[in-house]
């Protein structure tokens, strides 16, 4: 199944059309894509497995594979580092994105395949699916749902499935 964010905002839930929150920078094609422009990549993603803060919440009903985080665990964002864009323990020496965060935005996080077989350089780290703001703020170029949408689309995931996001 995929799963459809387009770039007006909307979001094709299986049939069932919500609201999602994009980058801050619009949506740009995966070759223009680069480190820190705030873009969501166009392209359909798989869903790779999910993520999941135990201390806000119990484990998601899904089929995807899914694991707890703790305190220490980052991603990391520095295009020159071995490590770019995969997890990474806490504290780390080169610059990492804190997937445990006080707001609720990372409570949930669904690691989409952008740019991860193998990474390339610069071309933007840490794609997410994860839960949306107040207001559907922007994000820095993740897909971001309400909490109960993106439970009810864990809840409906596969193996396999992804997330397309589209030019409306």
């Amino acid at each position: 199944m995929i799963f459809t964010a387009m770039s007006d905002g909307r979001f094709d839930l299986d049939g069932r059309q919500t609201r999602c929150a994009l980058g801050k920078g619009g949506v740009k094609t995966a070759a223009d894509k680069h480190e820190g422009d705030g873009a969501s990549p166009l392209g359909t993603w798989a869903l790779r497995r999910i993520l999941y803060r135990p201390d806000r919440g119990p484990p998601p009903l899904t089929a995807l594979p899914a694991q707890a985080i703790g305190p220490d665990d980052g991603w990391c964002d520095a295009p020159a580092d071995p490590a770019y864009n995969t997890p990474v323990r806490l504290p780390y020496p080169a610059s990492a994105e804190h997937l445990w965060r006080e707001d609720h935005v990372y409570d949930l996080i669904g690691i989409l395949a952008y740019n991860d077989d193998p990474p390339v350089p610069g071309k933007g780290s840490a794609i997410f699916l994860h839960i949306a703001r107040d207001g559907y703020t922007p994000t820095e170029g993740c897909v971001a749902l309400v909490r109960e949408d993106l439970l009810e689309l864990l809840k409906k995931a596969r193996p396999g499935d992804a997330v397309a996001i589209v030019q409306a």
